[in-house]
């Protein structure tokens, strides 16, 4: 448990102050120490709880009740938090991420590796459905933990593999920057990218769907043997911009101009103003209407 985390303990506290220091070689853990199956026995023994983290995350503060200090824990990143922010280099110049995204929707795809052979197909397909994107107003932006020279060579390899080169920026994080901002990689990575196989930056597959509020709206994580199904992401921004304008649901394998259902938020009462024709209801909580334009 202790391999790549922190451990904190967090409330409720003990009954008295006494005994958490009998138990503060917890803290321990964090350095993989024998303390590690008796702090976590004599946390539960006392009512404490205990939370196992890996670095690279979302910092929060979490209190000893002994001194009243805080040290702070992490968190990965969640639907509904705000995208971290960051400057880049990129294949297309410097990248700062929200004045970049603008008032628009964005899609932050994330590679091991250059010249890998599954993300070659991904960045190709992706450039052809760039135009898809556009109708949608969301902008494409590609990572790998390389440069951004080396970006620039892959490239061609996927033109001339793929029949489309990259027709969006692709951010050089070298240095792991935003792998480790975004909860990808570690915060102890380090160390030269070129000597980094793809295996050890293999968590760095991850999709993330940003909206114009800049709060993330979507996560994916695939392995580096599965490629992304990006006709499901374009899936997916139809259904978080249809239910982001309208009150409704969208159902399971839902497509555009499908029926949807009405939010759960919206009463009956509420729902005969905004559809006077009714509905289907095969149960009081699934209520069933046309897709709304």
């Amino acid at each position: 448990m202790s391999r790549g985390g922190a451990v904190w303990w967090i409330t409720p506290r003990p009954k008295s102050p006494g005994t958490f220091a009998a138990h503060w070689a917890g803290y321990l853990v964090a350095s993989g120490t024998p303390a590690e199956s008796t702090a976590v026995g004599a946390g539960g023994d006392t009512g404490l709880k205990i939370l196992l983290v890996r670095p690279g995350r979302r910092k929060y503060p979490v209190e000893n009740p002994d001194t009243g200090s805080q040290r702070t824990s992490e968190m990965t990143l969640q639907l509904g938090d705000t995208a971290p922010d960051f400057e880049v280099d990129s294949t297309e110049g410097p990248l700062s991420f929200h004045k970049w995204i603008g008032d628009s929707w964005c899609v932050l795809f994330s590679h091991p590796k250059d010249f890998t052979p599954v993300c070659t197909t991904e960045l190709g397909y992706m450039a052809k459905l760039k135009p898809e994107f556009d109708r949608r107003g969301v902008k494409i932006v590609g990572l790998s933990v390389d440069q951004t020279t080396r970006h620039e060579e892959w490239a061609r390899d996927i033109e001339e593999t793929q029949g489309t080169a990259p027709n969006y920026p692709i951010i050089g994080d070298s240095e792991f920057v935003v792998s480790k901002l975004y909860g990808m990689l570690p915060a102890s990575t380090s160390g030269d990218p070129l000597v980094r196989t793809p295996a050890d930056n293999q968590t760095v597959r991850n999709v993330f769907v940003i909206g114009p509020d800049k709060k993330i709206k979507l996560i994916l994580i695939y392995p580096m043997t599965t490629g992304r199904n990006f006709d499901e992401v374009l899936r997916v921004i139809d259904s978080l911009q249809l239910t982001a304008k309208f009150k409704v649901a969208t159902p399971v394998n839902w497509q555009q101009g499908d029926d949807v259902i009405i939010a759960g938020s919206v009463s009956d009462e509420q729902a005969r103003e905004i559809y006077p024709d009714g509905w289907q209801a095969p149960r009081p909580y699934l209520r069933i209407v046309p897709q709304p334009r």
